[in-house]
């Protein structure tokens, strides 16, 4: 069940992603809850089903259920906010960042877990969203916040090997 599930179904050509995936979830320095809440969040961001399945199994052996909540509520808000921000940034005229967003983001506020590990979660989920405002935006917060530059470091990687797993998995489907 979970990731081992995922590493079985990962191609030899795949092996170091395989490695990458198991030493992700051994030798991690973030506390579980933001390690696990930073999978989940990027599951769910990678689109895959069978990514999402296997790891929210094991994200809600990990998490208390508020922050399993929390985690996908952070995927489902960078979901929107990557999206216009990146936007706005995008259309490359400086006057888009003086206008008001005007997109509900109540729950950033209200999620029910500590604030730095909600951050380290969007940060991870924008990662893959590749939004470079968000990004910015989320590393300054958890940064003033105390957290060091390789707990940050430490986040793109789950993304990067999340999304490495989903797209090698899609891969293999579409080409089997």
């Amino acid at each position: 069940m979970g990731y081992e599930v995922l590493k079985d179904a990962l191609p030899e050509y795949a092996k170091d992603v395989k490695l990458n995936l198991s030493s992700m979830i051994n030798t991690s320095k973030l506390t579980e809850q933001q390690l696990w809440g930073a999978i989940l969040g990027t599951a769910i961001a990678s689109r895959n089903a069978k990514v999402i399945a296997e790891l929210s199994a094991d994200a809600k052996t990990h998490l208390s259920e508020v922050a399993y909540v929390a985690a996908k509520g952070a995927a489902a808000i960078m979901a929107m906010n990557n999206v216009y921000y990146r936007g706005m940034h995008l259309l490359g005229d400086p006057e888009y960042q003086n206008l008001r967003a005007g997109l509900r983001m109540n729950f950033m506020a209200n999620h029910g877990v500590d604030k730095l590990d909600f951050e380290l979660w969007s940060l991870a989920v924008s990662a893959i969203n590749g939004c470079q405002r968000c990004l910015e935006s989320h590393e300054q917060v958890l940064v003033k916040a105390g957290a060091s530059r390789e707990t940050v470091q430490e986040a793109v990687k789950i993304a990067a090997i999340v999304n490495s797993v989903s797209v090698t998995l899609e891969a293999e489907d579409s080409l089997a």
